[in-house]
């Protein structure tokens, strides 16, 4: 049978863990209790310490007409043996909270200094828990309270939408009867229905305004319309639209990609020429798409409010339980009884909050359907498949095996050791090196997803992944091993087709056959093959190239660090790029490509990118939060940039010169990086922390693992020290080196990845946020400075 202990550690929420009942501290007080209540050894002189040593002859008598007495005149209630009291606490300000506090009545004596311990840290947790829990719930009913002002701006909206269209439809029909009218008569001016007409319309808009005003919905120029040439007001509006930003410590951008663009530049538009609507209908979808995810991350935070709730009522039980067992009274029904009148077990604010939300999202969200409201609502977690084990097991013994054959092939056609074989290094290979490299990085990344589960890393709110489609280790590990099954067999079939005599033409389209077919799978539109996986892919990484115009989240420069240890990948896809382009799998001139001046200056441009984007990014940041960390940031990509092109014309021109200036820039970028990694992304290298040299929290419960982790980075971090030694014998064995340094990187980088993450999960932890805070379209006048 599990212990209470392991199975409250696995089922609390982990940004709320402090807040939780400390179960073992009071499973230790307990323990205290226990030993102190045992019996003491026999003293060594029985006869003067017997406990009727010094008493008188009558002192039984007397004991036992007291024991008679208690019987005769005692109640059949059991008496009460501590009283728990509750007090106000006003500091601050008006902010009054109810503090418990226990005294021991009659059971305890006064020395008894251990069961006083005791009640005092429960007492402790019981207002801590009381405390967050009123916390809490005042933040969620101020959500519901706001969500449903938006929801009734968003409902006049919509209203004045509908009658907007009814009234252009009603005032087309009566402008072709009026044309008509007009044709036969020499009639000119206004109408007086017309004027008045028009004089209607605009009192209606008026009160429209005044309406949506009171409602919290701020008009910038609602003073200054003007009208039409026919009369009619021209609404020219703009609506007071909220920066979509919710701050994150420790550079996790806490912001939802709700809608396509959460920056509206207005909400009512300009009208176009002849006075049309002044309300789009796609600017009415993007409000309410934002307020249904924001009911959605309402719904959740309010039913883990309610599992902290009857977890922390499980616990005190428990608790008492084990107190009345081990001190032999019946401690526990008086305490519970405060414990069930106290704020987190007696409101039923969350309950009746939860049954209107759901009420509420039926109604406005899903047509009256419960069934698909629920859907939203209570997403269902995704099913660990025993089929997908098998898979990965069957593709990687595949894997191993095609491996293994292709070593060998390698070995008999001289692929490795002839000279003979260097138009196969020069043009395959890469291709091959492309696929390789971004399957060893989905394992790494499978490596990271398995490490993040087992540690309760919230890997999923971090990176803001809906439950119901975010890849699991199971699914990375699958496609990885599939990736690399499929390219080991590509390349098998090359050297089998080559060693069979088959013509080099038709043989060296293998590897472009291979990048068409992945090309294909990953931008494949029908459900199958992880489609939202593929399709989060390719927008993170339209985000990234595009990065100056888009809010940064910590999805997008996740992702951008990841390509800044995929260069050699990118590099090789300019050779496969020029390969394909200038047909050399015809013609088996790989020079062609090497030699050509605009290949030459690309390498600068593709080793610039990465560094660049994610430069881009710190400065887009930079800017939405103001925060200069963020600046000193974008120094670490330029320096890399630098760094990464002196080494390019160093490779090029061997000279002093560019040595010393390799030396010193490399060395520089290297410093600042590892500053960065250790400090600032894994939060390490603290002179203060109670762990040495470490952080306050951790993760991982053994230190050393942090410690061997630091020496593993810096290692791998001044590998660029090849670029000089230059550890190369011949042209082979250069590629095959260079592809052994990429391989090193991709899994530096994967080592980077678990200790990033867990330090924005500690982060998050520190502030208690387990719910995404998603901005919302309209905003309250009230609220505004």
């Amino acid at each position: 049978m599990v212990k209470f202990s392991k199975e409250l550690e696995a089922q609390l929420i982990p940004e709320w863990k402090e807040a939780f009942v400390n179960y073992c501290l009071l499973k230790k007080q307990i323990k205290k209790i226990k030993i102190s209540r045992k019996p003491k050894p026999a003293s060594l002189y029985p006869i003067a310490h017997h406990p009727y040593c010094g008493l008188s002859l009558f002192q039984p008598v007397r004991n036992l007409a007291r024991t008679f007495s208690d019987k005769l005149f005692s109640s059949s209630e059991t008496p009460e043996i501590l009283e728990v009291r509750r007090r106000k606490s006003s500091e601050n300000g008006d902010d009054v909270e109810e503090i418990y506090q226990t005294e021991l009545v009659q059971l305890f004596s006064e020395e008894d200094e251990v069961v006083k311990v005791f009640f005092a840290r429960l007492d402790e947790e019981l207002n801590k828990v009381n405390q967050f829990h009123k916390s809490k719930e005042t933040e969620f009913v101020g959500r519901g309270e706001n969500l449903k002002k938006q929801l009734d701006i968003l409902a006049e909206l919509k209203q004045i939408l509908s009658d907007r269209k009814k009234r252009n439809l009603s005032g087309s029909n009566s402008h072709r009867s009026f044309n008509s009218s007009a044709r036969n008569s020499d009639f000119s001016g206004g109408s007086p229905g017309e004027l008045s007409e028009t004089q209607s319309e605009t009192s209606r808009t008026d009160e429209i305004i005044e309406a949506l005003e009171r409602n919290g919905v701020n008009f910038i120029n609602s003073a200054t319309r003007t009208k039409t040439k026919g009369g009619k007001p021209k609404m020219s509006l703009r609506v007071d639209i909220p920066d979509a930003v919710a701050g994150a410590d420790g550079g996790g951008a806490r912001s939802i990609a709700t809608a396509t663009s959460v920056l509206w530049e207005e909400l009512v538009n300009n009208p176009r020429s002849g006075g049309g609507d002044f309300i789009t209908r796609k600017k009415i979808q993007c409000a309410e798409k934002m307020i249904r995810k924001a009911f959605v991350e309402l719904y959740r935070g309010l039913g883990l409010l309610k599992t902290y709730s009857s977890l922390n009522m499980i616990a005190f039980t428990k608790i008492l339980k084990k107190f009345d067992k081990v001190s032999g009274q019946q401690a526990s029904s008086s305490y519970l009884k405060v414990v069930k009148r106290s704020q987190f077990t007696s409101s039923d604010k969350v309950v009746r909050l939860m049954d209107e939300v759901e009420s509420i999202f039926t109604k406005h969200f899903a047509n009256s359907d419960r069934k698909k409201a629920m859907k939203f609502l209570r997403p269902h977690q995704q099913k660990d498949s025993h089929m997908v084990t098998f898979f990965v097991g069957l593709f990687t013994g595949c894997f191993v095996s095609l491996f293994s054959i292709y070593i060998i092939l390698a070995h008999l056609s001289g692929i490795f050791t002839s000279g003979a074989q260097v138009s196969y290094m020069e043009t395959v290979y890469p291709v091959f090196s492309v696929f390789a490299l971004l399957s060893l990085h989905m394992f790494m990344y499978g490596c990271n997803l398995f490490m993040w589960k087992s540690t309760r890393i919230n890997y999923t709110f971090i990176f803001e992944f809906s439950p119901t489609t975010a890849l699991r280790y199971r699914d990375a590990f699958l496609m990885g091993t599939t990736f690399m099954t499929a390219v080991v067999g590509a390349m098998v079939i090359h050297l089998i087709l080559r060693a069979a005599g088959f013509s080099a033409n038709q043989v060296d389209t293998i590897p472009g056959v291979l990048l068409l077919i992945f090309i294909c799978v990953l931008i494949c539109p029908f459900d199958a093959f992880y489609r939202p996986t593929r399709f989060c892919f390719i927008r993170i990484l339209r985000n990234i190239v595009c990065s100056p115009f888009y809010k940064v989240l910590m999805v997008d420069f996740f992702m951008a660090d990841q390509l800044t240890s995929q260069i050699p990948l990118l590099r090789h896809l300019e050779s496969t790029a020029c390969y394909f382009m200038a047909q050399s799998f015809r013609t088996h001139e790989y020079n062609t490509c090497k030699n050509g001046r605009i290949y030459r200056e690309l390498a600068y441009l593709i080793s610039f990118s990465p560094y660049f984007w994610r430069a881009m990014q710190c400065i887009r940041r930079w800017w939405d939060e103001s925060n200069t960390d963020h600046l000193v940031n974008m120094g670490k990509y330029v320096s890399a940039m630098v760094a990464a092109g002196v080494r390019i014309t160093y490779a090029r021109e061997s000279t002093n010169l560019w040595l010393t200036a390799v030396l010193v820039s490399s060395v520089v970028a290297t410093l600042y990086q590892l500053y960065w990694d250790f400090v600032k992304d894994w939060g390490l290298l603290n002179p203060k922390s109670k762990n040495p040299w470490l952080r306050d929290d951790l993760v991982l419960k053994n230190k050393n693992f942090y410690y061997f982790s630091i020496a593993v980075n810096l290692v791998l971090r001044v590998a660029w020290i090849e670029t000089i030694v230059r550890f190369r014998v011949n042209h082979v064995q250069s590629h095959l080196l260079d592809f052994l340094l990429a391989s090193l990187e991709v899994i530096r980088r994967g080592h980077w990845n678990f200790y990033r993450v867990e330090n924005e999960h500690l982060n998050n932890v520190g502030h208690f946020r387990a719910v995404k805070t998603v901005p919302l379209p309209f905003r309250d006048m009230d609220s505004d400075d």
